[in-house]
């Protein structure tokens, strides 16, 4: 199984010999890569939609993979059982579904080892809502894949004590790490901001007032994480 830049990344935060759950699994070709590659014993491949669940069917059986994949139709979490699984992935989806995600299967997380969570957006969000629950997030990654950026991170229960805007919203150990995909993420995004700049000024209206400051905002936010990987 040959994955993309973002999903192998992904699947390289896993713990080896974790039992796996892989929710809005799609194609299942992270249970499939794990288990052939003898990284994961056994896998669990859930989705909330039957036509996704159905392609992750063909694909395990084309790879022989049947007795080590189980396949679950599952709205989040719900048809995971406590105990069941040490390690979940949730890879692919807003920052807003994976919070829903971990909000309503709470319960049965609480006995899960690890998150691999890959938000697509609202990280900070992400990032806000695992420190308030009690997870720490204890390895970060970012990968650049066919010109869009991922940022990825593994959580574990614990305490997380992140105070800095900047924390939250590029991830500490990325920015401790002096990530190199982040630093060209940061670069291209200050780029796009000061062009936003420049067409908002010398507009009066309310709500371009409202959008130069948001702007101005972000571009700060930039410039201090830049200084802080400098």
């Amino acid at each position: 199984m040959q994955l993309s830049k973002r999903l192998l990344a992904v699947s390289e935060m896993v713990t080896s010999n974790s039992r796996l759950a892989d929710i809005g699994t799609d194609h299942a070709y992270i249970p499939i890569y794990l288990v052939e590659n003898q990284r994961v014993p056994h896998a669990i491949a859930m989705d909330v939609n039957k036509g996704p669940l159905n392609r992750a069917k063909e694909n395990i059986e084309l790879h022989g993979l049947k007795e080590y994949i189980e396949t679950r139709l599952s709205d989040g979490a719900a048809a995971l059982r406590n105990g069941e699984v040490d390690s979940v992935v949730i890879a692919g989806m807003g920052g807003g579904l994976v919070i829903k995600i971990l909000t309503e299967g709470s319960e049965v997380l609480e006995s899960v080892k690890e998150l691999i969570l890959q938000p697509q957006s609202e990280l900070a969000f992400v990032r806000r809502f695992l420190q308030e629950n009690q997870f720490a997030v204890i390895e970060e990654n970012m990968v650049l894949d066919e010109g869009k950026y991922y940022p990825m991170m593994k959580a574990v229960h614990g305490k997380m004590d992140y105070n800095r805007e900047i924390d939250f919203k590029y991830g500490r150990l990325l920015l401790e790490q002096k990530n190199e995909c982040l630093k060209s993420f940061l670069d291209k995004e200050e780029k796009t901001y000061e062009k936003v700049l420049v067409t908002l000024r010398g507009n009066d209206g309310d709500h371009a007032k409202q959008r130069f400051a948001e702007v101005e905002q972000e571009l700060e936010y930039i410039r201090r994480a830049k200084e802080d990987m400098a």
